[in-house]
């Protein structure tokens, strides 16, 4: 079973793109926009039972609408 399965995320806060949830090099995930490249601050897990719930805080820092937002030339 994919660990993002039932979480949640609502349309990109800057451009209403859609948001996928990113596992990076088995220490953190993020959400970012696919389309304008918005997203969150990492949130660090350790080890598979953790990455279930690193990855809802990082939804719902996404559906808070705590992104980070490129600048020009991003």
């Amino acid at each position: 079973m994919d660990h993002f399965d039932d979480i949640h995320l609502e349309d990109c806060p800057c451009c209403g793109g859609v948001g996928c949830l990113e596992e990076e090099g088995g220490w953190c995930v993020y959400v970012q926009c696919l389309d304008c490249g918005a997203h969150t601050s990492e949130v660090s897990f350790d080890g598979d039972g953790d990455i279930h719930a690193a990855a809802q805080r990082a939804a719902d820092n996404w559906n808070a609408r705590k992104v980070i937002a490129p600048g020009p030339g991003e």
